[in-house]
């Protein structure tokens, strides 16, 4: 305004918090903003802005998830986060929940815990996922951090027995969760529950769902009764008549699954069950449609249904679901069907998680309705909008569909979905359009899995994928692709993806070794089913510094289908590969095959 200009500013890196020689904010401060920022990929930048930084993110660092236990070794993380309150740690590939990894593959937990249980003093949280824990470990854990050990997740792991459960719950006072959902446990006897009862007045989450645990209902009581903040319990099979002492003192229990209905159609036996006043997620095993009006009285407060276990019919859905209109998760198989799932759409506004496992193979009930497709996940993507995952397994699909979701679903960050082989005759292959629609609609996803049939998407469709991909980080594809130029047209736009699993495609050995070198981001790819060699020698084509490369060779011997109609694990050759900064690893079993380093 007739002035004159006035100069610009200069910024230079000194006025940064922390930056220049030295900087200018005081060392609390960085340690208060560092506290803010939770991203792990946000700390990982900000710890490369300069040494103080590096140096205080290291410090301030509260909780680490290792993806893969032989990316880095025990020692290196401790050097690096020496104050960390909270670890996790990932064992065998995910294809190990499917039987396709070996029992003895490796992922074993001893090096994790004995190095760093102890040097770790402030560790309050551990979790580790399909991994072998002994009894030992658990010995050597409770003697470490047993005075302040806070929570302890054991997810799908396998090699301990109920002795140990009994050690931890014994020595681990603090104890507000233990988690111990499809693992594989011996058991020697259910006086670890009572253990905890004693012990762990504190306990508010309890899970040992899936497993083969045999469980006293009176053990349960005493639980109820000493464990006042108990909000969460999940456990093997009890029939719920025995558990109404339990209902009676769980008070504060929020979340309750596998209670089960060993005999149907006796609705008189469960008729006193009463459920806690603050219940609002449920998961019931063996219940049919006689016992399902046990849940009427307060499904309008529920906000998770699972309902993967039971014995309902179509009807059976639609009628119990119309009665649940504050769902946040629900998880059912796909006996469902499409009508079920209009009823979803119509009832469920909130709904944030959708799981639809397959059915019974045999048929039955499950195929009543002809199982769900197009025109069921059209009507949930339309009526249910606040969706943030979707998991489906389906028998027929159109481009149609997969459009509605990238239309409606804005908020999706999980996408998965597999296209069942019953019907002879699929509506519309491939898909090319729809997944391209879907991908560039929901521009939120981070994780997306698609398995599809021979056909199921063209060559252009995968370039679709790459094109689209955004900021996807974990990606699962089955039958897509049709030549080597689609798999390498992908990998060449795929720029963010950090981990891949490719299942029964059609590409060659150097194909896929080519692409991995296109993708920039990559820090893990497992593969089974493609065109293997025996020796897998054109796998080297992709060695470079700190990226191991393992080969299962394919054994022609056991070429044999398993009961579902899957190849067995060891007829089909695999690879996993991945950045590691911990080198070779030690403890391969004959099967498997370090290519590189050699």
């Amino acid at each position: 305004m007739g002035g004159e200009a006035p100069e610009p500013r200069r910024l230079t890196r000194a006025l940064s918090i922390g930056g220049g020689d030295g900087g200018w904010v005081p060392e609390e401060m960085l340690h208060l903003v560092m506290g803010f920022v939770e991203d792990a990929r946000d700390r990982e930048a900000a710890s490369l802005v300069c040494r103080r930084w590096h140096r205080i993110d290291a410090l301030s660092r509260k909780h680490v998830t290792v993806p893969f236990c032989y990316a880095v070794s025990p020692a290196r993380l401790l050097a690096r986060f020496p104050r960390l309150e909270s670890l996790a740690v990932k064992g065998k590939p995910r294809a190990a929940m499917y039987g396709l990894i070996p029992d003895d593959w490796g992922a074993y937990a001893r090096p994790w815990v004995t190095e760093l249980a102890a040097p770790l003093e402030c560790l309050k949280a551990l979790q580790l996922r399909r991994m072998v824990v002994t009894d030992d470990d658990l010995a050597e854990l409770v003697r470490a951090r047993g005075h302040m050990l806070q929570e302890l997740k054991l997810d799908k792991c396998a090699g301990f027995s109920t002795d140990g459960l009994r050690l931890v719950a014994c020595s681990c006072r603090s104890l507000r969760t233990l988690f111990l959902e499809e693992c594989q446990i011996d058991d020697n006897g259910s006086e670890w529950i009572r253990e905890l009862a004693s012990s762990c007045p504190v306990l508010a989450t309890l899970n040992f769902h899936m497993t083969e645990l045999e469980v006293m209902p009176s053990d349960l009581e005493l639980l109820a009764k000493n464990c006042k903040s108990l909000i969460s319990l999940k456990i093997s099979d009890c029939d719920l008549s025995d558990l109404i002492g339990f209902f009676q003192f769980a008070t504060a229990l929020e979340e309750f699954a596998g209670g089960t209905f060993n005999e149907q159609g006796e609705l008189a036996k469960y008729g006193n069950v009463k459920f806690p006043s603050r219940l609002c997620s449920l998961g019931l095993t063996f219940m049919g449609t006689n016992e399902m009006p046990i849940i009427f009285p307060f499904s309008g407060i529920l906000k998770k249904l699972d309902l993967q276990y039971t014995f309902l019919t179509t009807e059976d859905h639609c009628q119990l679901i119309s009665k649940c209109p504050n769902l946040l998760v629900l998880a059912v198989r796909n006996v469902i069907g499409d009508r079920g799932l209009g009823v979803v759409a119509d009832t469920c506004k909130k709904l944030q998680r959708l799981r639809i496992e397959r059915g019974d193979d045999e048929g039955g009930v499950q195929e009543e309705q002809g199982g769900v497709s197009q025109v069921g996940l059209t009507a949930v993507a339309v009526g249910c909008r606040e969706l943030e995952y979707i998991a489906a397994y389906v028998s027929d699909i159109t481009n149609g569909a997969l459009e509605s979701i990238g239309t409606f679903c804005k908020k999706l960050y999980d996408f998965r979905l597999v296209l069942l082989d019953r019907e002879e005759m699929i509506t519309e292959l491939p898909l090319d359009n729809g997944v391209r629609a879907l991908l560039r609609g929901c521009t939120k996803l981070r994780r997306f899995a698609l398995y599809l049939r021979p056909g199921g998407l063209s060559d252009v469709g995968l370039g679709y994928i790459g094109q689209c991909s955004g900021n996807i980080q974990y990606m699962l594809l089955g039958n897509v692709g049709e030549t080597d130029d689609g798999l390498i047209r992908f990998a060449r736009e795929s720029v963010k993806l950090r981990k891949l699993e490719l299942r029964s495609c059609c590409f060659s050995e150097r194909a896929l070794a080519l692409a991995m070198l296109h993708m920039r981001s990559l820090r893990y790819v497992w593969v089974q089913g493609y065109k293997a060699s025996q020796t897998g020698r054109d796998l080297m084509l992709m060695a470079r510094p700190y990226w191991n490369i393992e080969f299962t060779p394919p054994n022609p011997e056991n070429a044999r289908l398993m009961e579902d109609g899957e190849p067995c694990v060891d007829s089909q050759a695999q690879i996993l590969a991945y950045y590691s900064l911990a080198g070779k690893r030690l403890d391969c079993p004959q099967s498997v095959v370090p290519l590189y380093p050699a």
